[in-house]
């Protein structure tokens, strides 16, 4: 047993940098790129395909059909990870999974599920509003000063 333990420590002549890079595994970035971009583009096109969906069959113009689809996507999401299956195709997928907006919703119902004990007001309600509240923030507060910079450029005439 001491062997064992001794064998995973740095040798005397070995920096603790070097001792760490030896330790560590190497990851296939090339690969979890790819496997990104992926399925981060198949999400994507699953977006697509609804939005498609909505134009043809309920007469929603490309402007129009955008707000119901993103709304069907975070619907899927919710689903997927109250099952348990989204959080499975996370760990494969990596980041093609967390940048769009199924990434997001994954995060707030994963949230919402770890705190359902305590309660829906105090548990769910709470921690699920502690990662969605900043991001809500966050866009609303950029929105504003965008529109604001425009207006002041139309005002300007510079536009």
């Amino acid at each position: 047993m001491a062997n064992e333990q001794k064998q995973n420590l740095p040798s005397e002549g070995q920096s603790y940098v070097t001792y760490e890079q030896d330790s560590n595994k190497k990851r296939p970035l090339l690969k979890n790129c790819l496997k990104a971009f992926v399925i981060g583009g198949l999400i994507c096109v699953i977006g697509q395909a609804i939005m498609m969906f909505y134009i043809y069959f309920f007469d929603f113009t490309e402007k129009t059909a955008s707000n119901p689809m993103v709304a069907t996507l975070i619907f899927i999401t919710m689903l997927l990870t109250g099952f348990g299956f989204y959080n499975q195709f996370g760990q494969f997928a990596g980041a093609g999974t967390a940048v769009p907006v199924t990434g997001f919703a994954n995060a707030v119902i994963s949230s919402a599920i770890e705190h359902r004990t305590e309660g829906f007001i105090l548990g769910v309600g709470t921690n699920m509003l502690k990662l969605a509240g900043p991001v809500i923030v966050y866009g609303v507060f950029s929105a504003f000063i965008i529109a604001l910079i425009k207006t002041l450029l139309i005002k300007g005439g510079v536009i």
